[in-house]
C-alpha cells in the first residue's frame, strides 16, 4: 500500500478555511481563487478517502475524519513554520521584553515562548505577567517591547486590535452554591483590587439592572480570584480564557448581559526589530489556533 504524502499548502487552505469559518475568506486570505480552493479540498478528500467537510447551514464544518485531519494539519503546519523561521533566523540575536495578562500566562509562556525559543535560541526573552494598567504603563514608558492587553480607554501609538472575547459570569461548579446567586440577597462579587476593567464592567452591569451586590473577596492575582470562586465565596466576571475545570460559566437569566472585550497587542516601536516582529507573529498565530480560535468564534 502506497503512503500518502500530504501537500502542506493544501493543508494550510483547509486549516485557514475552518478557522475563518469560510473558505471564500480563506481564498482571499491566501490569495487564491475560490475554484482553486475547491480543487485543493477535493484533492485532500481524495487522499483521505472520505469526506472531510459537511454542510452546516450556510457554512461547512469538519466531519469526524476532518477533525482528525485538522489536528494533524495544525501540528504539521506549526512544525513547518517553525522550521522555516529557524532557518531564516539562524543568526537572530537580541533581547525582547514581553508583557502579558495573567489570563494568557500559561498559554503564552508554554506554547509561544517554547516555539520561539526553539526557533531562535540566541534571542533572550524577558517575560512579565501583570495587570492591565501596569502593562500599559510599562509599554508607554518604554520598559516593554510587546504587551498583550485587554482594550481600555488608554491607547498607545503602535497597537493593533487582535480579536474580541465574550465576558461571562463565572461561578463554582457545585449546585449547592447556586443559592448564593438567587437574587434574595446582594450578589457576592469576587474581583481584582481596583482599578480593574472587568470589575468595573461587572458592577456597571449590575447597577444598570438594579441588582444589589457586595464585594465578598478581592485579590491582586487571578489565582486568588479562581480560588475564592471555587470556594463558593461569590461569582466573578472574566472571559473563558484559562477557565479552570472546577469553575463554570453561569447560565442565569437574572444576571445582566456583559459587553464584549477586545484584546490588543502593543508595540514599543512602529517598525520593531526582526526578533520582536517574529514573536508578534507567533503570538497572533497562537491566539488564532485551535482552542483560542473556538473561543473567538463563539464570541
Amino acid at each position: 500500500m502506497s503512503k500518502i504524502t500530504f501537500d502542506l499548502d493544501v493543508m494550510r487552505t483547509f486549516v485557514t478555511g475552518i478557522e475563518l469559518g469560510s473558505f471564500a475568506k480563506a481564498a482571499d486570505r491566501l490569495g487564491r481563487s475560490t475554484s482553486a480552493v475547491s480543487a485543493q479540498l477535493k484533492k485532500l478528500e481524495d487522499q483521505v478517502g472520505s469526506p472531510i467537510l459537511r454542510k452546516s447551514g450556510r457554512g461547512m464544518l469538519p466531519t469526524a475524519a476532518g477533525e482528525t485531519l485538522l489536528a494533524y494539519s495544525r501540528r504539521l503546519l506549526e512544525l513547518n513554520d517553525e522550521a522555516a523561521a529557524a532557518v531564516r533566523g539562524v543568526d537572530l540575536e537580541g533581547w525582547i521584553r514581553l508583557g502579558i495578562p495573567e489570563d494568557f500566562g500559561e498559554r503564552i509562556l508554554t506554547d509561544v515562548l517554547g516555539r520561539f525559543a526553539r526557533a531562535h535560541p540566541r534571542v533572550r526573552i524577558e517575560a512579565r505577567i501583570a495587570r492591565n494598567a501596569t502593562l500599559l504603563d510599562l509599554i508607554t514608558s518604554g520598559q516593554l517591547d510587546l504587551a498583550l492587553t485587554w482594550n481600555s480607554d488608554i491607547t498607545t501609538p503602535h497597537s493593533e486590535h487582535l480579536c474580541d472575547f465574550a465576558m461571562h459570569w463565572i461561578g463554582a461548579a457545585y449546585p449547592q452554591l447556586q443559592a448564593s446567586y438567587s437574587g434574595d440577597e446582594p450578589l457576592p462579587l469576587v474581583a481584582f483590587e481596583a482599578p480593574c476593567l472587568m470589575r468595573s464592567c461587572a458592577t456597571s452591569a449590575l447597577d444598570r439592572a438594579n441588582i444589589p451586590w457586595r464585594l465578598s473577596f478581592t485579590s491582586p492575582s487571578l489565582s486568588g480570584i479562581w480560588a475564592a470562586v471555587a470556594a463558593g465565596l461569590g461569582v466573578t466576571v472574566r472571559t473563558a480564557v484559562g477557565l479552570p475545570n472546577h469553575l463554570r460559566i453561569i447560565d442565569n437569566p437574572t444576571l445582566p448581559a456583559l459587553p464584549i472585550l477586545g484584546l490588543s497587542l502593543h508595540r514599543l516601536e512602529a517598525e520593531p526589530a526582526v526578533a520582536v516582529q517574529r514573536l508578534r507573529e507567533i503570538i497572533v498565530e497562537a491566539l488564532m489556533g485551535e482552542d483560542m480560535g473556538q473561543q473567538l468564534r463563539a464570541a
